[in-house]
């Protein structure tokens, strides 16, 4: 018999958004959007479960038809748009595991808003995970422009002092590069997640970088519309 899997997988899918209303049940490239995640974690081997957290009926029979677990409907006070995350993740560990102990060491968040995720992400994941002996492994991509460019503004529109004469005179390539977070790929040690109430631990915590190009993380629909644009090139 093969041995059960540490990873459970939990895909947060609510039913409201206000930048993009319904957004999780979106058609892109021929499926939902929440399809990806689902199809992702599914092929990926690496799960014991793929779960999804909704308050949404309708999403939570979308998850089914695509394979995945919807073993209890998320209550409205964690379906806010102001909820963090980190409650939502850890009220579905405590569902799931419902006081008694468990073989699953680590939650992987899979978030439907980023459809261009693979399965291959995920493996490399884990396995980076495994090399490390991590407690969370945190996706990420090299920033497009670099932060040191980058400034806030006066209410006078001013540039003085905008970029240091340091950097200015630095040619681009010379630039350390900087990364960022992707928001495709979380996954964290489950009792540190609940004792912490964060996936980004103190210690233990390591980057799994990926390209620019799969990192498109869907909150507008110029998001969504290039994020179907890449998938219809598949």
């Amino acid at each position: 018999m093969n041995k059960p899997s540490p990873y459970i997988a939990i895909i947060p899918a609510r039913g409201g958004s206000k930048r993009l209303p319904g957004k999780n049940l979106m058609m892109i490239a021929g499926k939902p959007l929440i399809g990806w995640a689902i199809e992702a974690a599914m092929e990926s081997g690496v799960f014991d479960r793929v779960v999804v957290s909704t308050d949404s009926w309708e999403i939570a029979v979308m998850a089914a038809q695509f394979g995945a677990e919807v073993p209890f409907m998320r209550p409205g006070e964690l379906a806010l748009d102001d909820t963090p995350s980190i409650e939502v993740l850890i009220h579905a560990a405590n569902e799931l595991m419902a006081g008694k102990e468990t073989h699953w060491t680590h939650l992987a968040c899979l978030q439907p808003t980023s459809p261009l995720r693979t399965a291959e992400n995920i493996r490399e994941a884990v396995n980076l995970l495994e090399a490390k002996k991590a407690d969370a492994i945190i996706s990420v991509c090299k920033s497009e422009h670099s932060p040191l460019w980058s400034n806030t503004l006066p209410a006078n529109l001013s540039l003085d002092g905008f970029i240091p004469e340091s950097v200015q005179k630095t040619p681009s390539q010379q630039l350390p590069a900087y990364y960022r977070l992707n928001g495709a790929l979380y996954f964290c040690r489950i009792p540190r997640m609940i004792e912490e109430r964060t996936l980004f631990l103190k210690t233990g915590a390591y980057a799994y970088i990926m390209n620019r190009k799969d990192s498109i993380d869907i909150d507008d629909q110029v998001d969504f519309d290039l994020a179907g644009i890449y998938l219809g090139q598949r």
